[in-house]
């Protein structure tokens, strides 16, 4: 993740739901035109305080008909964040601030973060057919220290093994914090 200037915030924001093409306001302001689903914007390095966030149709002439929001999120400094607006577990639009751990991993170790932001119930995180994760439900994440090494990661619903997805490798580097989306 990108580094801010000190004393400011950085926030990248994630547009996870499907099929919606969007634009996106911070403050009233049209920032993020015609974004499409799966895209990635910032980190963007933005001085402390309450961003006002509003998600509307692409095109829309103004932010006073959201999709999703407006939602206010608070950003404080030297801290890093990433919005995504996605799918709340019954389908609904929304939008969900995460804070992202940039500590420091100890030696020979990288950090994994899940987060759960489908239209789906709880699900577990399965690295090599085990499950390292349960019981994982929209909008929440799990983070873990791992040694570095590339996993095999699958997904499945909760308290089965059938991968509903993956599995897929994922390379956990060492002090990194790979961020990964069910």
């Amino acid at each position: 993740a990108g580094a801010a200037t000190p004393g400011n915030a950085s926030l990248s924001v994630l547009h996870g739901v499907p099929d919606l093409m969007v634009d996106v306001y911070v403050n009233g302001t049209l920032t993020l035109d015609n974004f499409a689903p799966g895209d990635v914007a910032g980190p963007l390095d933005l001085a402390p305080g309450t961003y006002t966030v509003a998600i509307t149709a692409a095109d829309a002439a103004d932010a006073s008909a959201p999709a999703i929001g407006p939602v206010d999120l608070p950003l404080e400094a030297d801290k890093n964040y990433t919005a995504v607006a996605h799918l709340d577990a019954a389908g609904a639009p929304t939008a969900t601030l995460f804070t992202n751990d940039i500590s420091t991993t100890a030696p020979g170790e990288g950090r994994l973060t899940v987060r759960h932001v489908a239209a789906a119930p709880a699900v577990d995180v399965l690295a090599g057919g085990t499950a390292v994760i349960s019981g994982l439900v929209n909008p929440k994440e799990q983070i873990l220290n791992l040694p570095a090494a590339t996993v095999s990661a699958s997904v499945a619903a909760a308290g089965t093994t059938t991968p509903v997805i993956g599995p897929a490798d994922v390379n956990v580097a060492e002090g990194v914090n790979t961020i990964v989306y069910a």
